[in-house]
Parts: C-alpha cells; structure tokens; sequence
C-alpha cells in the first residue's frame, strides 16, 4: 500500500494589536472664531457701507425741504432699475459696480445742462436698453428675464415720474414707494443670486429702504 503524502498547514503568526496614543491636541480655530467681530464686518460690509454713504448724504444735504428731497431722490430713482437693465443685457453680474460707477457720474454730469430732466434721461436709457435687448434676444435667460426687468423698469420708473409731477407733499409718498420696493426688488434678486452682485444688491437694498424711510420721517 501507498501511504497519501498529509498536508501540512502552516500557522500564520497572528499580528499583535499595536497601542496608540489617540491624539487629544485640538486644532486651530478656524480663523473666524478666533475674531467673530471681524467676520461679521467682512460678511456684513456691503450692509455697513450702505449705512455710512446714507449718513454721509443725510449730513451732506443737511436739513432738507420735502421739494428738495422729493426732488432728488426723484432724479436719482430711475437710476436704479437702468443699473438693472444694462447689467441684464451684458450678463455678468462682475459689470454691476462699474455700471453703477457710470451712473453716479451721468448723476452729477446730467443737472449741468438744463434742456432735459436727469430722470427723462435715465428713464429713456433704460427703454432704449430694452428696445436692444428685444431686437437682440438676450441669450442667457431668453425673453422672461427680459420682460420682468421691463416690468420692474415700469413700475420704479413711474413711481419716480409721478412723484415729480405731483405736488411735493404727495410726490413724497410716490418716491418713496419707488424707493423701498425697489429695497424689495434688490433682496430678491440677491436671495436668487440673479442679474447683478451679491454685494450690489445688499448694499443698493439697505440705501433703499433707508432713502424711503428719510422720505417718509426725516423731511
């Protein structure tokens, strides 16, 4: 008889468990826990500097009367939904800083010549803008976010020309609706993260709603 070769079994050594120390260091705070003030400042800045441009306007234009303000303001208003448009018809929201640094200087350059409103000016900018956008198709939201940029223009355009037509004392009311809605119409579009910056809309919401609330208590 053949005796059957037996296999063998090899015993592998069993790995001892290796000890650890657990690392007990706690890491760094992160950057904004160490200076919660500071970064507050930093995710709240457009709000502050809102805030200081509306206080340095309040002492610049000291103690105005309801025709002066409502005046003003009135001129300015337009301004707003025209940033809007161009902004739109460009699609970059990296443009709205610079559009509205064009705008302050047709601000101050437009009351240099007495032929024709600043807000006359500002309203038919905006239309021409959405005459273009029209004839052009807007390529990045098509018609539908043209037609409410129209809309908005409308409705804050009115608000503006109706308060300057009207008597002061009522056209305050007309102007500061223009004003705080369009505080609204900001917020919005900053909550979407739509047409113009962040920080743009922040801070043109804040001027917004402090310009309606000057309207209404402070003249």
């Amino acid at each position: 008889m053949t005796a059957r070769p037996t296999s063998r079994l090899t015993a592998r050594p069993t790995p001892r468990p290796t000890s650890r120390t657990p690392d007990t260091t706690t890491p760094p705070p992160a950057p904004d826990e160490r200076h919660p003030a500071a970064a507050l400042v930093r995710r709240r800045l457009p709000t502050l500097l809102a805030v200081a441009v509306w206080i340095l306007n309040l002492v610049v234009s000291g103690s105005q009367d309801v025709t002066d303000a409502v005046d003003g303001f009135g001129e300015v208003l337009p301004l707003l939904p025209l940033i809007y448009v161009i902004v739109h018809q460009l699609g970059t929201p990296r443009a709205t800083w610079p559009v509205l640094g064009a705008g302050v200087v047709a601000i101050f350059a437009l009351p240099l010549q007495d032929a024709v409103a600043p807000s006359t000016v500002l309203v038919a900018l905006a239309l021409a803008v959405l005459v273009w956008g029209a004839l052009r198709r807007t390529p990045h939201d098509g018609r539908t976010g043209l037609g409410i940029q129209a809309a908005g223009t409308l409705v804050f355009a009115g608000l503006a020309l109706a308060g300057l037509a009207v008597d002061p004392d009522l056209g305050r009311y007309f102007v500061a609706a223009g004003w705080f809605f369009h505080g609204g119409w900001d917020f919005v579009h900053l909550r979407r993260d739509q047409v113009v910056s962040r920080t743009f809309a922040e801070w043109c919401g804040v001027v917004d709603v402090l310009v309606a609330a000057q309207l209404l208590f402070l003249v």
